[in-house]
């Protein structure tokens, strides 16, 4: 049981908790299974909508394969971190066999996930389209050419929380017996990450600072040789993500589709119960990924909604030559869900680096470049 791995660790940060809960390889709520989301699932993500979201990601990658090279002969890394059991890979290369047959012979695709029960299913899940992968691991490809992506990936990756005292910056810890208590703050990056920020909390605030979204960021930019970066997730800039408004914190579950955030759970946090069993996610303070990455050597190249991103990307989706057939209402239907504001569309955020490729107007920018 985790609880007893828990209990033998001793005290331990929010984030070493996370580590625990989602990726320890006997226990970890995403460790123990190759999928997690859709119908028979906890969440939904974009991917669950159907082969549209990878179909349109598809046209923006090779866009950018098209800006790196016209070599038919050079190869393009296409590299998807948090990739689950391929799908989202799956979908894309599927999209590319059809439409840019040229491009999609010149993928290298690689790989990268934390769960052996996914990196098992992922053969299986690509297909025809296998021909293409290179690498599955648990790692960056050490030198990248060529375009990385991750799909709520950031939102799932361990984070510390912290709580401001009348005498100063407390962190909390996870005790054996799954109850919270503060101590001082684990390491001094976390006083150092709001003083970035110009952040003042008021006592009583209660805040997540992802330290590994940034080390992971720093990462790719030392990996990626020259391309993109495309991140998809859900968050806020660090003006909202730090303000009263998320004033408890936002530590969120998801145990078949039913969420619980910090509001709903008074006493004993929801993200505290039953480790191991339920996905816990927080918000992506996308202003310190932005400029970790900068100052990394990346340059941002866009910041938006979903909504506008896909709606760029969306302009010759239907059959032409048959607009009302059911193939093209099904992907009309899926689009929907995928741009409704309030929903997906506005939820989730689309952040874009480059590297070594100047600062091209992409076409999923074409349309707006508005985050809400």
């Amino acid at each position: 049981m985790l609880s007893d791995v828990i209990r033998e660790r001793g005290p331990m940060t929010v984030a070493a908790f996370m580590d625990l809960a989602l990726y320890d390889p006997s226990f970890g709520y995403y460790a123990r299974s190759p999928r997690r989301s859709g119908a028979a699932g906890d969440f939904f993500t974009s991917v669950d909508v159907g082969a549209v979201f990878g179909e349109l990601l598809e046209s923006q990658i090779a866009e950018m394969a098209g800006l790196l090279s016209r070599d038919a002969k050079e190869p393009i890394d296409l590299v998807e971190a948090g990739a689950g059991s391929g799908r989202l890979s799956a979908d894309i290369l599927r999209a590319a066999r059809i439409h840019d047959r040229e491009v999609y012979d010149r993928y290298r695709l690689h790989l990268v996930e934390a769960s052996p029960a996914a990196r098992d299913e992922q053969r299986s899940t690509l297909g025809e389209t296998a021909e293409r992968l290179v690498s599955a691991s648990m790692h960056l490809p050490e030198r990248i050419n060529g375009v990385v992506f991750a799909n709520e990936l950031l939102d799932a990756m361990p984070t510390h929380q912290v709580v401001m005292r009348e005498d100063g910056l407390r962190e909390v810890y996870v005790s054996p017996t799954l109850s919270l208590h503060e101590r001082p703050p684990s390491t001094p990056a976390l006083a150092e990450y709001l003083h970035r920020l110009g952040v003042r909390l008021e006592p009583g605030w209660r805040v997540e600072i992802n330290l590994r979204a940034i080390e992971w960021i720093r990462e790719v930019a030392r990996r990626l040789d020259r391309g993109f970066v495309i991140l998809i997730d859900y968050g806020h800039e660090a003006r909202e993500l730090y303000s009263v408004g998320h004033s408890n914190g936002t530590l969120t579950t998801f145990a078949r589709h039913i969420a619980s955030g910090p509001e709903s759970a008074p006493g004993t946090p929801s993200w505290l119960s039953n480790p191991g069993e339920q996905d816990i996610t927080a918000h992506v303070d996308f202003t310190s990924v932005r400029a970790a990455a900068e100052e990394a050597g990346l340059v941002t190249l866009g910041f938006l909604d979903q909504t506008y991103f896909l709606l760029a990307l969306s302009q010759n989706l239907e059959d032409p030559e048959n607009p009302a057939n059911l193939e093209s209402l099904k992907k009309r239907l899926a689009l929907k869900t995928l741009i409704m504001p309030g929903g997906l569309g506005s939820t989730m955020k689309v952040l874009i680096f480059g590297k070594g490729v100047g600062r091209p107007a992409l076409r999923g920018c074409s349309f707006a470049m508005r985050a809400t």
